[in-house]
């Protein structure tokens, strides 16, 4: 009876308690979120702390392994030789002078000058060139004039060391391309004409020629010779849609064209105006908006997407390097400017430089 009713002794009620099996832990209210909040979170960290967030448990190391989240630091290990020099440039043109870099932005072109290293431009303008009522297209910089047509249908000459500029109405629509040589200006223009203009005195603004053509005009470019002739056309059997947007000059004989068809064609004048005697393909299958050469071995070319500038070398078959320089949005490389040390890349972001001379 008393071995009934006496009370329990503290070992024995603490090994029941002991005995009887543990609650269950309540998730965790990170699980809550939907995947694409947890990959933003993830995608303010770096390399080294999503490494460490993959130890945590094996949740943790599906979503830190996501290729999205890797992508981002991958490109900037590969963009490691570019420096991005400014924001917000909408649609840009460059030419390099010497010590100074030239840089359209809406409807002014604007003259920067280089630091010493070549790999920034002081904070202000030292000259801005205006004129146009809408945003520049094109321009070009010979014997220190610039030459600009825009989107109001104008053209626009300056002379650099001086107040001298000269304004007149060229298209009907938007002037997508021109170039200047020996007291001649070559323009083209949306509105499906290439025309060329006087720049004698008295005559100044006088249009001399007009061509018609199929589709608007894109690029442009005088031969160094200065025939004012239109010789011939390059190439034959091109597909509809395949336009050239950019043309370089080498040598009198020798230059380069790129365009939709993804392809850079390499032009010898001497041998054959009707095909190329060199191409090269974009692999990812993009427009390539422009093309430069250091007129030696090597080429640059800018898509149309993504910010991507690849690297060629003549001798090979296969770019030598790629760039993927825009980040976070994505935009064409509208232009691009070799000097003896560095290459200059003008997207709608940003200006970047790489430095050839770096280690």
């Amino acid at each position: 009876m008393g071995r009934k009713g006496s009370p329990r002794s503290p070992q024995a009620e603490g090994g029941s308690r002991a005995a009887s099996p543990p609650s269950s832990s309540p998730p965790s209210p990170l699980w809550a979120l939907p995947e694409e909040l947890l990959l933003l979170i993830c995608s303010y960290l770096d390399a080294q702390a999503l490494g460490r967030l993959g130890q945590v448990c094996r949740r943790l190391r599906f979503l830190s392994s996501r290729d999205l989240l890797w992508r981002r630091i991958a490109r900037g290990c590969l963009n490691s030789g570019f420096t991005q020099l400014g924001t917000d440039l909408l649609m840009p043109w460059m030419e390099l002078d010497g010590e100074y870099l030239y840089l359209s932005q809406a409807e002014n072109i604007q003259a920067y000058r280089l630091c010493p290293d070549g790999t920034g431009l002081q904070r202000h303008p030292q000259a801005i060139f205006s004129g146009h009522q809408e945003d520049v297209c094109r321009f070009v910089l010979v014997n220190s004039h610039i030459v600009s047509g825009g989107g109001d249908g104008n053209i626009v000459l300056h002379k650099i060391h001086g107040s001298y500029s000269v304004k007149f109405s060229a298209h009907e629509q938007e002037v997508n391309c021109v170039d200047f040589q020996g007291g001649l200006i070559v323009s083209g223009s949306r509105d499906r004409t290439a025309k060329v203009w006087s720049l004698s005195a008295g005559r100044v603004g006088q249009c001399l020629h007009t061509v018609q053509t199929e589709d608007r005009v894109w690029s442009i470019a005088i031969s160094p010779l200065l025939s004012g002739q239109l010789l011939t056309c390059l190439g034959t059997d091109f597909h509809r849609g395949a336009g050239v947007l950019d043309v370089f000059y080498e040598t009198p004989s020798l230059l380069l064209s790129c365009g939709y068809d993804t392809y850079i064609r390499y032009w010898d004048i001497r041998t054959s105006t009707r095909k190329c005697v060199q191409e090269w393909e974009e692999p990812h299958d993009s427009a390539l908006y422009c093309i430069r050469s250091d007129k030696n071995h090597m080429i640059a070319s800018g898509s149309s997407y993504y910010g991507v500038v690849r690297l060629w070398d003549k001798r090979q078959t296969r770019c030598l390097q790629s760039f993927h320089l825009s980040s976070p949005t994505s935009s064409p490389v509208y232009c691009l400017r070799f000097s003896t040390t560095h290459l200059y890349a003008a997207l709608a972001s940003a200006l970047h430089v790489l430095d050839f001379t770096a280690p």
